[in-house]
């Protein structure tokens, strides 16, 4: 027998997954998300080759954490700074010179590399000034979304982004480790410099109407009252530092604990970095699928949804302190990616939506200084109280908190009455 005829007015799984994905119909937004996901790919890729880079040309593991550091410090100190000059003088001449500077900096180490063996030092500034581009291009990238994708539409753009960054991050690493087996990590650090010419590219080719009146208007302020106004703001909004007060917490008590002892117990009982690499893929895969689900969702209540979804995020830890399988904890770790791709969808959505737009990048800067500065710290005290208690009760501790945390939130009037909302929010009043 034949399939069935479909009903009339009901429209194919096809025909609903292309109007999920209206949103890539636009001209800017399409050509934005091209230069977007091709930067992302060379981004994951350099990850791999600056570290064989730098262990390639004589730096220990302490050397290779001095780099790290240095590309995450300029992050955290320059984001406020970033989201200020962002609100102020537009969010594409932001990005494009966060973009430039990192091309420019990622071409000069692979011309080091090909040169010979560059010292440490070299790969620690330009770690900083990629990190610095990093803190400018992030704030910036927040408020883009509203100025060329219609309100209507943000959700499935903010989807299809955080299915960019997961699907990259799962690729990037496999593709850059048979690249540098077969070229060496100065060809792959060269991709990733062309990756973010992609993005200029892309970035300067948008249609973008000029700077409205309040922006204009702004410019007359200094930046420490513009970054007053910024945190009045992000103070103003209960569901906003609530939020980030969760997150805070969780990155320090559940999440830095779980990255630093994951790969610890993985290399202890689960069989080493295999057991480690999968876990981590089914992580990606699993927040490609969430970004899939959120793809054109509209829900009512945004908040309750993304707040829901949190109760994954403790999943893979819990299982980890239970000693589960690897296949149980990858499992569980796919969990987590669905719940993290769904609550950054609209969680995000809802800071574009109610957030008045030449405000919303400095928004996003103190959002993001609150949510993971407090993770640092998780980092470096969580080996020292593992050592003490043990891996199995910290990262059960930290699952613990996730959940308890998550059931605060969700009881707070203040998250569940947001609704979605596809007309922009009134720009505050300004003082004459």
């Amino acid at each position: 027998m034949g399939r069935p005829a479909q009903s009339p007015g009901r429209p194919s799984r096809l025909a609903r997954a292309a109007e999920r994905a209206a949103v890539l119909r636009g001209r800017d937004f399409r050509r934005f998300y091209t230069g977007y996901v091709t930067s992302l790919l060379g981004t994951a890729m350099s990850a791999v080759a600056v570290t064989f880079a730098v262990l390639d040309s004589g730096g220990s593991a302490a050397d290779l954490g001095y780099v790290m550091a240095s590309g995450i410090v300029p992050q955290v100190a320059l984001v406020l700074g970033g989201g200020v000059l962002a609100d102020r003088i537009g969010r594409r001449p932001v990005m494009l010179g966060a973009d430039a500077l990192r091309c420019a900096a990622q071409a000069a180490l692979a011309a080091a590399l090909l040169a010979g063996h560059p010292p440490v030092w070299l790969f620690a500034v330009v770690a900083a000034l990629v990190g610095t581009g990093d803190a400018f291009f992030g704030p910036a990238l927040s408020g883009l979304a509203v100025e060329i994708v219609p309100r209507r539409d943000l959700g499935s753009a903010n989807a299809l982004c955080g299915m960019a960054q997961s699907a990259t991050w799962v690729i990037g690493p496999s593709l850059a480790g048979l690249l540098v087996a077969a070229a060496g990590p100065a060809v792959v650090i060269a991709i990733d410099a062309a990756t973010y010419g992609v993005s200029l590219a892309a970035l300067a080719g948008l249609r973008i109407p000029r700077a409205v009146p309040a922006a204009g208007a702004a410019r007359r302020d200094s930046l420490l009252r513009q970054a007053g106004e910024g945190w009045a703001e992000f103070r103003s909004r209960t569901w906003l530092w609530v939020i980030t007060a969760q997150f805070a917490l969780f990155n320090m008590i559940t999440w830095a604990p779980y990255l630093l002892l994951g790969p610890v117990l993985a290399r202890d009982y689960l069989g080493g970095a295999r057991a480690w690499g999968l876990i981590m893929a089914a992580n990606g895969a699993g927040a490609i699928l969430g970004g899939l689900a959120a793809l054109g969702r509209r829900p009512r209540r945004p908040l309750i949804v993304a707040t829901l979804a949190t109760f994954g995020y403790p999943v893979p830890c819990l299982l980890l302190a239970l000693h589960a399988t690897a296949l149980a904890v990858a499992a569980g770790a796919a969990v987590e990616g669905v719940g993290s791709a769904l609550f950054n969808t609209f969680y995000s959505t809802t800071e574009q939506q109610q957030v008045p737009p030449d405000r919303l990048s400095r928004v996003s800067s103190f959002s993001t200084i609150g949510a993971f500065g407090p993770g640092t710290v998780g980092l470096a005290v969580a080996g020292p109280v593992a050592a003490l208690a043990g891996p199995g009760a910290v990262l059960g501790a930290g699952a613990a908190w996730s959940v308890l945390s998550t059931l605060v939130v969700l009881a707070l009037p203040a998250v569940r009455s947001i609704t979605w909302r596809d007309d922009a929010p009134a720009p505050p009043s300004r003082p004459s």
